[in-house]
């Protein structure tokens, strides 16, 4: 590792990044601009600003991911590895610094930010997506001849996953420590470890997550308003109702580009609702045709996954793929109502520079490890 340099060397094969993977990312990205830019204007006049602030302050913030994503498909991974315990460090503390008072910046009650209110903000907690998923590829790959010593990879692997989603659960994000927790399983799977400590340690995880739900009267409120809709139509059920609502109203066709501001209100449309304000414009349509392009996106990143001969990739791209697979589906899952109310914005669509960063910067990994891909078959194998 001595001597690395900071971008990857020119692949020997000549291989190019995968095209497939490369045109599902640019479609996401304009499906979402799109959305955001259509749906957006109603609730930015509201709070005073222009019709376009949303989409103006996201293409900023596109300029700085589409940076990133460049950046993370060439830098060299093996300089990477060697500065991922300073990567880990500085992530753990900006975490840490935003559940402390007057350094972090509250909103509804949740402690998550950082930065100057309402001029820069960026949330850390989206960041440790990121920080997962190369070190458990990195303890993995690492200790791979190891792995049945507990001591030098499963305790460790374990102790640091619970303290980075106990970090996020302190910043009352619930669904960002749950995302966490998924792709941590899914790399504690395919990293090898004997599937008795994968089952150990899902069993172990299953009782807690109950018991942090039960533990918070605003969880369980939002379990039983799930449960029963009617319940509190004007309270915990009020921005799923009216979700569930506008989404009826959008039938096979959709109303039309634009046409969401003519009388359809959904709260916090331009963020982590603005699935249903893509599916009141685009219809039942929309809604198949945006699944397809996940599906697509999701297929091609896990075959760049698993035909990739480095350990290392294989499992980076793993975790990356799931990381932005899994936030989707629990988004769609809230807005159309099979999964209880929690705020977690949809990937490449919701408004919001931190997610916006971090999904394209898993992108970016995922191109970079299509790149390595010098012979066919799987690590797996």
């Amino acid at each position: 590792m001595r001597g690395s340099s900071l971008f990857a060397d020119k692949i020997v094969t000549g291989k190019k990044a995968d095209v497939n993977f490369l045109i599902a990312c640019v479609l996401l990205i304009g499906m979402g601009s799109m959305t955001l830019y259509s749906v957006s204007g109603a609730t930015a006049v509201r709070i005073l600003k222009g019709d376009s602030y949303f989409i103006i302050h996201q293409l900023r913030v596109l300029a700085v991911s589409i940076f990133a994503l460049v950046l993370m498909s060439v830098i060299n991974f093996e300089y990477l590895r060697k500065y991922l315990p300073l990567i880990v460090a500085i992530a753990l503390i900006l975490c840490v610094l935003t559940i402390i008072p007057g350094i972090g910046i509250e909103k509804k009650g949740a402690r998550r930010w950082l930065g100057i209110k309402k001029v820069f903000e960026f949330q850390p907690s989206e960041l440790i997506k990121l920080v997962i998923v190369l070190f458990l590829s990195n303890l993995f790959a690492k200790k791979y001849n190891r792995l049945d010593e507990l001591s030098v990879s499963v305790i460790p692997a374990m102790i640091m996953t619970s303290f980075f989603i106990f970090i996020i659960y302190m910043q009352k994000d619930f669904s960002t420590a749950i995302i966490i927790m998924l792709v941590a399983l899914v790399l504690f799977f395919f990293s090898g470890i004997k599937k008795r400590w994968f089952v150990i340690l899902f069993c172990f995880i299953l009782p807690t997550v109950i018991l942090v739900v039960f533990t918070e009267p605003y969880r369980v409120r939002r379990i039983i308003s799930f449960l029963n809709p009617a319940l509190d139509p004007y309270g915990a059920s009020y921005q799923l109702n009216a979700a569930k609502r506008a989404i009826a109203t959008g039938g096979f066709w959709g109303k039309g580009f634009g046409e969401i501001l003519k009388g359809t209100a959904i709260p916090e449309v331009q963020s982590d609702f603005i699935f249903a304000g893509w599916a009141v414009e685009m219809g039942f349509f929309g809604v198949l045709l945006y699944f397809v392009l996940l599906i697509w996106f999701s297929i091609r990143g896990y075959i760049i996954a698993f035909r990739c001969k480095d350990r290392f990739g294989s499992l980076v791209a793993l975790g990356a793929v799931s990381a932005i697979l899994f936030q989707s589906l629990m988004n769609c899952g809230v807005v159309c109502g099979f999964l209880p109310s929690t705020g977690i914005p949809l990937p490449f669509f919701s408004s919001g520079g931190s997610s916006l960063v971090v999904s394209m910067s898993l992108c970016g990994l995922i191109i970079n490890v299509s790149r390595m891909n010098i012979s066919q078959g799987s690590v797996y194998e």
